[in-house]
């Protein structure tokens, strides 16, 4: 199992609504970046993530798990753009803040803090377990 990061503007997808999709889950459409389609054609089923409220909230609120792999997103007919299909998997008990991960020198090299505007970024597993501490889980 591998471990990402899915950032969303909580006024474009919220956690509530990924959470409300139940099991159906949702295409994790719209991304225009190269670099995160290529994250999402490395994502296999039973991949976790980490679900990150971006602007003002700046968290990680919620994981996420893989349910489908990379496929043309539905939101456009241009093929060069791919999506995965995510769900919901449990809320963060204690929201981890941008600024507590920056704080922590143990996370100095994770994607966000060296690359925030990567809207999917790959997440090692040291760091998986750093957060999901530091947020209750």
């Amino acid at each position: 199992m591998r471990y990402w990061l899915f950032k969303s503007e909580p006024n474009t997808w919220s956690w509530d609504q990924q959470v409300a999709n139940g099991d159906a889950g949702e295409e994790w459409d719209g991304v225009r970046n190269y670099q995160a389609r290529n994250f999402m054609r490395e994502m296999q089923i039973g991949d976790r993530g980490f679900f990150y409220h971006s602007l003002k909230e700046k968290s990680v609120v919620g994981i996420v798990e893989v349910i489908a792999e990379a496929h043309q997103d539905s939101k456009t007919d241009d093929p060069r753009w791919e999506c995965v299909d995510i769900k919901a998997v449990e809320p963060v008990p204690n929201p981890v803040s941008l600024d507590m991960i920056k704080a922590d020198p143990r996370l100095t090299e994770m994607v966000l803090v060296r690359n925030s505007r990567l809207s999917v970024q790959p997440v090692t597993e040291a760091e998986w377990q750093i957060i999901c501490d530091m947020g209750g889980l």
